[in-house]
């Protein structure tokens, strides 16, 4: 069964300053997103990087988790350390995945240029930076819809799938009307 992390960052949320919607949202996008089974666990932590890098390595190296999600700390603030964390932990960066965010950022603010998420690979597990905003999280993973519905432009989960496949993590499928997966055809596997 596939193991997501899920990690939202920030001081306030942490604190009980305002209550935290970024992992609500990552729960509930990948409820409607994946056909596949799944379980998660989740953290909630402050923007502190020797604890965003002991929480990601935890997740991976100890809870087994192939897919970690985080949200929140990807600017270019003193505390925004999300991806420098991100960063320490990684055997080896995926550099499409953060482009591909701002691309689609950048169809509703311009200060997505701002942003500085990343993709990673540690081990058998991927991990992704996505944006604090829940709005910006689900525009991110399902892509920029036309007026027909149809996407004109793939979000980054479209590849997580077949990224997944890669790495030797276990093979998901995903509901097609919220974000369909691509894979090459000898990849696909035919439904049992």
């Amino acid at each position: 069964m596939l193991k997501i992390g899920l990690v939202s960052i920030s001081d306030r949320a942490s604190q009980g300053v305002y209550e935290d919607k970024g992992l609500p949202a990552l729960q509930d996008w990948l409820a409607r997103a994946l056909a596949t089974p799944f379980e998660t666990l989740t953290r909630l932590i402050p923007d502190e990087q020797p604890r965003i890098e002991a929480e990601l390595k935890t997740l991976v190296d100890d809870e087994g988790c192939q897919l970690v999600l985080t949200t929140g700390g990807t600017g270019p603030a003193p505390r925004d350390v999300t991806p420098d964390a991100t960063l320490a932990v990684a055997d080896r960066v995926m550099p499409g995945f953060g482009e591909q965010m701002r691309q689609i950022s950048l169809k509703f603010v311009p200060t997505a240029i701002l942003s500085r998420q990343v993709g990673v690979i540690r081990k058998q597990s991927l991990i992704l930076n996505l944006p604090g905003q829940p709005k910006a999280i689900q525009e991110t993973l399902e892509g920029l819809r036309g007026a027909d519905g149809k996407v004109e432009v793939p979000g980054i989960f479209a590849a997580v799938p077949y990224c997944l496949d890669l790495i030797g993590a276990p093979y998901i499928e995903t509901h097609e009307s919220v974000v369909k997966a691509f894979r090459p055809k000898s990849a696909i596997k035919p439904a049992p």
